[in-house]
């Protein structure tokens, strides 16, 4: 099955989103093959359906003051931040080509990232009653879908190397008792993000069964 890559750099979060419709009106029509857009963010904190405002511990006048963005968003899911250094991808995939089972879909998302981890010595996993990718009681990979008619948007925030203090503004995914890490801070070490993506690309193919095609960017094009 084919899977078209694009790697978008670094993007604005309302760009990201408008690129998203576009990609899944065109999935929808059948237009394209499932996809998915590899991109950075600069600092914007959004907002699930999910959301509580109290899991915003500063106001968005004072976010705004610090140089980031806040967008409320149709993903599941409650607070988190996306910020540079950080992989966000947004898969743009027809479920009725594969299942039509929202858990098996979350499931393998994060099996991607279990594998990512794998390859880089890391042992990551589940944390019952909670989604995303863990290292021990934080969080490595956080994730929030939407889908409709089948079709997924929105997608996962991979720290790799982030800067951790941004978290500290928030209750990241409305957890309290549960922190958030970094691939940098568990190897000790900042990663190439070229390399992070294209683990994230091979573990795509692995588990979805997909053979991609990867295409580069320098700016978000409709």
């Amino acid at each position: 099955m084919e899977c078209h890559v694009e790697q978008l750099g670094l993007v604005d979060y309302a760009d990201a989103l408008r690129l998203q419709k576009e990609r899944v009106a065109q999935r929808k029509a059948g237009a394209i093959p499932d996809t998915i857009l590899l991109l950075e963010h600069p600092h914007v904190y959004t907002l699930g359906r999910n959301a509580r405002r109290e899991n915003l511990l500063v106001s968005t006048e004072a976010i705004r003051a610090r140089g980031a963005q806040v967008f409320e968003t149709d993903r599941g899911g409650d607070v988190t931040y996306h910020g540079p250094g950080q992989l966000v991808g947004y898969p743009i995939f027809d479920l009725t080509q594969h299942r039509r089972d929202l858990a098996w879909y979350m499931r393998s998302l994060e099996e991607v990232f279990i594998g990512v981890a794998r390859d880089f010595g890391i042992e990551a996993g589940r944390v019952a009653g909670a989604t995303g990718v863990w290292v021990g009681n934080e969080k490595l990979v956080a994730m929030g879908v939407h889908v409709s008619r089948w079709v997924t948007s929105h997608g996962f925030a991979f720290n790799v190397n982030t800067d951790l203090r941004f978290f500290e503004w928030i209750i990241p995914c409305g957890l309290r008792d549960k922190g958030v890490t970094s691939l940098a801070r568990l190897l000790g070490r900042a990663v190439e993000m070229s390399l992070v993506a294209h683990k994230v690309v091979e573990q795509f193919g692995v588990v979805f069964g997909f053979e991609t095609e990867v295409s580069q960017k320098s700016k978000v094009e409709s």
